[in-house]
């Protein structure tokens, strides 16, 4: 899995961790903080100079003093008065305003010092969260000098939330608003500020001329459930246990206890795992079992587009002359993780899909004539399988250079479990933040209920295996996220997934086309919600594409149309229905003025089946607001899809040069 070494997730990041033999993910994570601070500010440091407070919308402000004090806080010729409660908390809301400023806010109580922020703008505020393509600065994208230079925008203001994970919901966050500039956008984080971010509130800024709040809260490389509350995941059957273990942090969560939660998880997930199942037992009878010629990537070899586990077997005859020595056995690079038997005792496992397997083997371990090696492999996207090179194959015994036995050729397989079979993995809690509900208690619900105009969000690619999940994950997450902030059902904007990884010259099943269909789904369910494509803007080598401006570009025109109401086209051509014609079928669109194949004569990217669902390409062609697809291969056409592929490439756009929502119609 090419993907997998640019973002720790669950899977691959974890496995090492039972293993004890490996290089931990984790390892390289940012150190974080489980806990907030003992003390609490008299103002919530949301409220920093510079700060933009959202128009049009009560306007709630809040700290600490001591309980029973009360706090007077004035606004634009606005005031409000309340009494801290018995925790010392205190909160008050002011109403709504119009854009504007600059103005002051004083903050006043009995028995605690005054206090002022100064240089405060009304505007819209909008949330920008995710992984790694949201956190990416604006200093790693096209013509990054040239940005960076004109970044002089001083009605955007900027607010970075640092990586913190907690077990708890915390209330305060160590960061401070910023004038937008180019010394302040290329501060700190990775590049600078989010670039989706500034670039989304950038082409805001100039068409509404209003002030622009940015509060970027990112992780690269996190799971959507690490984002989502305690609360709202105990709903979803499939964290209960992971909240749970949230929730009981103070317990005993030692390198063993892990442990035994791993082997667990592998014996009630995987039936070459489970008690009695014995697979990797040299006594195992493998006789029905595929044969596969190593090494090589799974998918080249009987299983197409497979994620998940696949246990391979070796059988090898060991020389007496060569019992009692100690061996090493070198199966060169495996994608991702291996877990290596050899006649049944546990040698080493790795997850480096790029680092090549070396175990030393103990003698007793060993027994003249046939001994049996047993793999167990677990790919979690992309390619997967053992797949170096022959030569890297082989059991070699250190001192004596003729003592080598090849092991490339032919291996035993089963595959066992598919990924989308598979419940979530166990996660180790100290410094990981892949872990259900730890970025929600640290980054986002110390920001609530700060009033928001919207939020826009880039993942997807740390929870591409588990779109289905996904379906009802995310919808639960902003359903969650707007009922905490207290402002309505406001927009939230997704990115979908952009092209990545190597292109497929026949139609082929995708996880990272079902994660782009779950996040339509969720737009869907989620309501007030749109996708920003960015399915042409990939890098198929490259998990963080440059070309950030169009994607902060494409979500504006989404708020402008939706949130702002501006009569103008913001996605590409969506697929409406379908019917069948004979051998044709007809595709109906919309957002379909003026379709048409972008950059060539052919239209790509369409793919059609019978009902074997065995699809083929099929030539298209474009009438009005449809396409009519065909295929000599496919007397009775029954299904159609777009884009359906990592890294696709269709070419359907509309006169706004927005490009076609990728979909299918043989979808669950």
């Amino acid at each position: 899995m090419r993907l997998a070494a640019s973002f720790p997730t669950g899977f691959r990041a974890l496995l090492g961790a039972f293993l004890g033999l490996c290089i931990t993910a984790f390892g390289a994570w940012p150190a974080a903080g489980a806990t907030d601070e003992a003390g609490k500010p008299f103002i919530h440091s949301l409220f920093t100079d510079h700060v933009v407070l959202q128009r049009g919308a009560p306007i709630p402000i809040w700290g600490w003093t001591r309980p029973g004090a009360t706090v007077t806080v004035k606004l634009g010729g606005n005031s409000a008065q309340v009494i801290a409660g018995a925790d010392g908390k205190w909160m008050a809301k002011l109403p709504p305003m119009t854009a504007g400023g600059p103005y002051e806010v004083t903050v006043s109580g009995s028995g605690t010092a005054e206090a002022t922020i100064h240089d405060v703008l009304i505007g819209d505020v909008w949330l920008c969260s995710g992984q790694s393509n949201m956190e990416m600065g604006i200093k790693n994208v096209n013509n990054a000098d040239q940005e960076v230079a004109q970044a002089n925008y001083p009605q955007i203001r900027l607010f970075s939330v640092p990586h913190h994970i907690s077990y708890h919901p915390v209330e305060t966050v160590d960061a401070h608003w910023l004038v937008c500039a180019p010394d302040t956008v290329s501060l700190a984080g990775w590049g600078g500020f989010s670039a989706v971010g500034y670039f989304f509130g950038r082409d805001l800024h100039r068409d509404l001329n209003v002030p622009i709040g940015l509060i970027h809260s990112s992780w690269g490389g996190t799971v959507a459930e690490a984002w989502a509350s305690g609360e709202k995941l105990t709903e979803l059957p499939d964290f209960v246990e992971a909240v749970k273990l949230v929730r009981h942090q103070d317990t005993d969560d030692s390198p063993e206890t892990f442990a035994r939660r791993v082997e667990n998880w592998w014996k009630e997930s995987d039936p070459g795992s489970r008690e009695g199942a014995g697979w990797a037992d040299p006594a195992l009878n493998v006789a029905d079992w595929k044969t596969m010629n190593l090494p090589t990537y799974w998918e080249n070899a009987g299983l197409p587009n497979y994620d998940g586990v696949v246990w391979f077997r070796k059988e090898f005859d060991l020389p007496s002359s060569l019992e009692g020595k100690a061996a090493i056995l070198h199966l060169g690079p495996v994608d991702d993780a291996d877990t290596t038997y050899v006649n049944g005792h546990l040698v080493g496992g790795l997850n480096s899909y790029l680092q090549p397997r070396d175990y030393k083997i103990p003698a007793e371990f060993l027994r003249p004539g046939r001994n049996v090696i047993a793999v167990r492999v677990l790919d979690t996207g992309g390619e997967g399988g053992i797949y170096g090179k022959a030569e890297q194959m082989k059991l070699e015994l250190p001192g004596d250079p003729a003592a080598v036995i090849p092991l490339a050729g032919e291996w035993k397989y089963n595959a066992s479990a598919p990924l989308n079979t598979l419940k979530p993995f166990p996660q180790p809690i100290n410094g990981n933040p892949n872990v259900a509900s730890v970025l929600y208690n640290g980054m986002i619900a110390p920001l609530e209920p700060f009033a928001l105009r919207g939020a826009i969000w880039y993942q997807g690619e740390s929870n591409a295996g588990r779109a289905a999940q996904y379906k009802s994950l995310l919808p639960a997450m902003i359903q969650d996220w707007r009922t905490r902030f207290g402002v309505g059902q406001f927009p939230f904007l997704i990115v979908g997934l952009a092209n990545f990884m190597a292109e497929k010259s026949e139609p082929t099943d995708s996880t990272w086309a079902e994660l782009r269909e779950a996040q339509v789904v969720t737009a869907i369910r989620a309501g007030n919600s749109g996708v920003a494509s960015a399915i042409d803007i990939g890098d198929a080598k490259d998990i963080h594409p440059k070309n950030k401006q169009e994607v902060g570009r494409r979500l504006s025109l989404i708020a402008r149309a939706g949130t702002y109401k501006e009569a103008l086209e913001f996605s590409g051509p969506s697929f409406v229905s379908s019917a069948i014609q004979g051998s044709t079928i007809v595709a109906t669109f919309d957002h379909a003025d003026g379709l048409n194949a972008r950059g060539a004569q052919t239209l790509k990217g369409f793919a059609i089946a019978g009902a074997d669902k065995h699809f083929v390409w099929a030539e298209a062609v474009i009438a009005g607001k449809t396409v009519t697809l065909s295929s000599s291969a496919v007397e009775h056409p029954a299904y159609i899809r777009y884009d359906w592929a990592d890294n696709p490439n269709g070419n359907l756009y509309n006169q706004a040069g927005l490009p076609a929502v990728p979909f299918r119609t043989d979808g669950p």
